[in-house]
């Protein structure tokens, strides 16, 4: 695909994608009444009926527009953070998981569900821990003295394995009645909690995590040719990595905030974008995060109408997720070569 094409398909893909998905759920739009809708919101031309303006404004700002624009935070963040993630350990079989983020955020939105009854609390525990467990892996990794990337890498194993254990202790002392079918629930993945408000205060951080990532595309080139060659260029490696590091938790923490445990977005999205657009991060990233966009809205709208009960969109992003990456393995090696 040429690339002065390619930014205005995908965009045009975007838009496309949010207004088909606008006409889906239990009471069907047509795309029609959408347009009229908007219309006399924002500009107040035409006419429409004053019960059905209500009815479509429930419907579309209240309740399905919400969820798109928490599905395309979500989707860019942890592609924006795969591809990260993937150029920096020069390693394309990592994720944004790697450093232990969301099995530190599961164990705080498990705790902060068990010890207390204040929903905000419980997102600011999900948040708190997904931080903390990165914080742990790159301690780890400072103490001890040797290949940076490999230390950061058992620091990420170790720092997943304790908070995972944590929240099997969690889960353990649990109400089995309440707390933790909802424990359960939230592991799973959903964006039908998602609200204005929660949307807002994640959303300003996760888009400006995205937007200093891609004006940071050209630091990963250099960080994928290894570390020595980086330094040679005179990149400060050690710092820019952090850096980065911490934009990925960032970005990645908060999509637990929102929607609870969401995987392999941050693992195929990156391998998809690399192989339309090859390796340089510099339209890699933004690439990813359209796509990674595109595939989450529609994603969410698999779980959403496939049965006639919702299914959690984590588990419909592994179900999707794990032959698609078995297929595009073969070919994703191109990308890296």
């Amino acid at each position: 695909m040429k690339r002065n094409l390619l930014f205005p398909m995908l965009s045009l893909l975007l838009v496309l994608t949010v207004a088909f998905s606008l006409t889906l759920g239990k009471y069907p739009i047509m795309l029609n009444d959408i347009g009229n809708f908007f219309l006399m919101k924002m500009f107040g031309a035409g006419s429409m009926d004053p019960e059905r303006y209500s009815l479509l404004e429930s419907l579309l700002l209240e309740i399905r527009m919400p969820r798109i624009i928490a599905a395309i935070l979500i989707g860019a963040s942890l592609a924006v953070a795969g591809t990260a993630f993937q150029a920096m350990f020069v390693n394309p079989l990592v994720s944004p998981s790697l450093l232990g983020v969301l099995a530190g955020a599961s164990f705080g939105a498990a705790f902060g569900m068990v010890f207390s009854k204040n929903w905000i609390a419980v997102q600011i525990l999900t948040f708190l821990f997904g931080f903390l467990a990165v914080l742990f892996s790159v301690g780890i990794a400072r103490i001890h003295k040797g290949n940076t990337i490999l230390l950061l890498v058992l620091g990420g194993v170790i720092s997943s394995a304790l908070f995972t254990s944590l929240l099997s202790v969690i889960k353990y002392i649990a109400d089995p009645y309440n707390q933790l079918p909802a424990i359960t629930q939230w592991l799973m993945g959903g964006l039908s909690l998602v609200d204005g408000k929660s949307l807002l205060a994640a959303g300003i951080p996760q888009t400006a995590s995205i937007a200093l990532v891609i004006l940071f595309s050209g630091y990963l080139n250099a960080l994928s040719m290894g570390d020595e060659e980086a330094r040679s260029l005179g990149i400060p490696v050690e710092g820019i990595r952090l850096a980065l590091i911490f934009l990925a938790t960032l970005m990645s923490a908060l999509t637990v905030v929102l929607a609870g445990m969401i995987g392999w977005v941050g693992l195929i999205i990156p391998h998809i974008a690399r192989m339309l657009v090859g390796p340089d991060n510099k339209i890699l990233v933004p690439a990813s995060a359209l796509i990674g966009a595109i595939y989450l809205i529609v994603v969410d709208d698999i779980s959403r109408m496939i049965f006639t009960v919702e299914i959690p969109i984590g588990i419909t992003t592994a179900l999707i997720g794990i032959p698609f990456f078995v297929i595009i393995l073969r070919k994703a090696k191109k990308g890296w070569n």
